[in-house]
């Protein structure tokens, strides 16, 4: 048999989802398992890290089914994650010491706060382009060390080993023979330095973390480790050849090639990224500069802001409020009224992320009337996602000086036409929604199968890339402008409430 297909692994924060897919770039088979998020104090989030491990050996046996496909025939696998979220596990064992920190746990906001006391804000941001946040892996890491007994004397006589969930997965496909991350999951740590592509030494022993428990940066497309998993693979050996963070790895499958191409990911949270291409530029308006990608010996730079609370704030109508059983439901409930009759839903419910960097913001509703109705609530939480998402471009644009001319779009939030109409309302230009929305897993297939020379050049990807339907704006400029000042008032009503 032929290598015919690549496998992309997508682990994310709600599931994991397995594809393969051919040379054509197209999908011939997916599976997916949701995981369980675990909540011991209001603003902690935690999971369990075996069962980011377990979710992902199932959906594999399950794609390979559904396809009628041999381990044999797969060329190579690609890794995407959910980024930030930190896992410690002993070196012997292969247990974790204790559960996966969420990107979206705050416990650690008063490491941060101490962390700007000491100076190092500026220092943090020219070294790997980030803010100071609990949002990013290395306060996790410093909390696991100092709170689980014991940890800290493991690590320091090299028993323990630290990753995100890209390097978690890798180890054990591995067989535990490859403790390895990309370039793109080590920039979004606060401990990568961006420019040398190395670990930084200084902010490292501001944490107190030893080098040693951290993986090896490698680039995000080439063979990174083999994957040897016996009880999937029956023996065969597979190269692991295209690893990025789940956003990198959307703008790279929504093939924004080009400084100035933008995407946003409506998933849990949302998640904007613009290629600004080989030049590094430090974000004067609340934006990270992430290291998008390494191929070839070439690095490439994006600006992302990442809003925290995107599709989370519809399981929330569903699991919260329980005013809608199912997000499907949301379009039409949102088309059932003309506007939100002046609501507004500000979801900072485990704070603002960017462009505020708000850790004490909270979550409102307001502009309520005896005549708000459910409707009006489920359409201003839908319009907060669109909202959102121009408080982030308005800041790409900002720093970079290059003109939206559009935004692409992915993530299952994607196919509620209403959101996307609006989308392209309150930017006033279009919004394109691709045939494939499933961005992160595409992208990691594609970055995988360059790495084996499954595809031969990025041109060769960007032929594959194609459109659903293009939502053009129809709002006037007026109306546009109004609609956003009342949601800027609102914000300002959310900020530094926890404080």
């Amino acid at each position: 048999m032929g290598k015919d297909y690549i496998m992309a692994i997508d682990q994310g924060t709600t599931g994991t989802r397995v594809i393969l897919v051919d040379q054509g770039g197209n999908v011939v088979s997916s599976a997916y398992r949701e995981i369980s998020q675990i909540y011991p104090h209001p603003g902690w989030v935690e999971h369990n890290p075996r069962e980011h491990w377990e979710t992902t050996l199932t959906c594999m046996r399950e794609a390979l089914e559904k396809a009628k496909a041999q381990p044999s025939q797969v060329a190579g696998i690609g890794i995407t994650n959910q980024r930030e979220t930190t896992i410690i596990w002993d070196k012997d064992t292969g247990e974790p010491i204790y559960n996966a920190i969420v990107w979206q746990c705050r416990r650690t906001a008063p490491i941060c706060e101490d962390l700007k006391a000491r100076g190092f804000e500026e220092k943090v941001r020219e070294k790997t382009g980030l803010t100071i946040d609990a949002y990013f892996s290395a306060t996790k890491i410093k909390w696991i060390l100092e709170n689980v007994p014991g940890a800290k004397d493991l690590a320091r006589k090299g028993k323990l080993l630290m990753g995100c969930i890209d390097s978690w997965l890798m180890w054990n496909l591995s067989g535990g023979k490859a403790h390895v991350t990309d370039y793109s999951n080590a920039s979004r740590t606060m401990l990568f330095n961006v420019r040398t592509l190395d670990w930084d030494q200084e902010l490292l022993d501001a944490l107190e973390i030893p080098r040693e428990i951290l993986p090896s940066p490698k680039p995000s497309s080439g063979v990174m480790a083999v994957a040897t998993n016996r009880e999937i693979l029956g023996g065969e050996e597979i190269p692991i050849s295209g690893v990025a963070g789940d956003q990198h790895a959307a703008l790279f499958g929504q093939t924004c090639f080009k400084p100035g191409m933008a995407k946003n990911t409506y998933g849990t949270a949302l998640a904007l990224m613009m290629n600004i291409g080989e030049q590094f530029i430090l974000s004067q308006n609340g934006l990270t500069t992430d290291l998008a990608w390494g191929i070839n010996g070439k690095i490439e730079y994006a600006l992302e802001g990442v809003v925290f609370i995107g599709g989370a704030a519809v399981q929330w109508l569903r699991d919260g409020l329980k005013i809608i059983e199912n997000a499907a439901q949301t379009e039409a409930m949102a088309q059932a009224v003309p506007d939100t009759a002046g609501v507004y839903v500000v979801p900072a419910f485990t704070g603002l992320c960017a462009p505020y960097w708000d850790m004490y913001a909270r979550g409102l509703i307001i502009g309520i009337t005896r005549g708000t109705t459910r409707e009006h609530i489920v359409r201003a939480t839908l319009e907060s996602m669109a909202y959102q998402t121009r408080d982030v471009l308005e800041a790409m644009v900002a720093d970079s000086g290059q003109v939206l001319e559009s935004l692409r779009v992915d993530g299952g939030a994607v196919k509620n036409n209403f959101l996307m109409q609006f989308q392209a309302d309150i930017l006033g230009v279009p919004v394109i929604r691709p045939v494939v929305t499933e961005m992160a897993a595409m992208g990691a297939a594609y970055l995988a199968g360059l790495g084996v020379g499954f595809w031969k050049s990025k041109e060769e990807i960007a032929r594959q890339w194609k459109v659903d339907r293009v939502f053009e704006p129809r709002m006037d400029a007026a109306r546009r402008e109004e609609l956003y000042a009342g949601w800027k008032r609102a914000v300002e009503r959310a900020r530094r409430w926890a404080v």
